[in-house]
């Protein structure tokens, strides 16, 4: 298996996996939704990046990741955003893949933590976060604007 960046040949597998990843969580995402994401993870000066896992020269799965400002602790993370492994490829071991590959990009640019959120409901994958990260306390709130 290898994690690689997204790259634009990738576009029409990426979008089929991105559009999986909106069903499971039950959100209407239409094609001009995904156009914009794509467009941000292909410009360098965003800063929305995303990596795949390619097993046998076949994306099979994306994360979708970024920096963030942690003022409390004067330090630079990583987020999380999106992970999503097609329903052919669960249990090959290419989510924790991508999430190692999260986790050595921000090795390599000093992040001190990378972090994401999850349905609390959304157990199979829980499982795999429960064995590579630790669970925190904190509650999440949104404001919708």
């Amino acid at each position: 298996m290898d994690i690689r960046a997204v790259a634009e040949a990738d576009r029409a597998v990426w979008a089929q996996l991105y559009a999986g990843y909106a069903a499971f969580y039950g959100v209407a995402q239409t094609d001009a939704m995904r156009q914009t994401v794509w467009g941000w993870l292909m410009d360098a000066d965003h800063g929305t990046e995303g990596l795949v896992a390619e097993v046998g020269g076949v994306v099979v799965g994306i994360a979708h990741f970024r920096s963030f400002a942690r003022p409390l602790s004067a330090s630079v993370g990583g987020f999380l955003d999106d992970l999503f492994v097609g329903p052919e490829a669960r249990g090959t071991g290419a989510a924790e893949a991508l999430v190692q590959g999260v986790a050595e990009v921000g090795r390599k640019r000093g992040w001190t933590l990378i972090r994401w959120i999850t349905a609390e409901d959304n157990y199979r994958a829980r499982g795999l976060y429960d064995r590579v990260a630790e669970k925190t306390k904190w509650v999440t709130y949104d404001i919708k604007l």
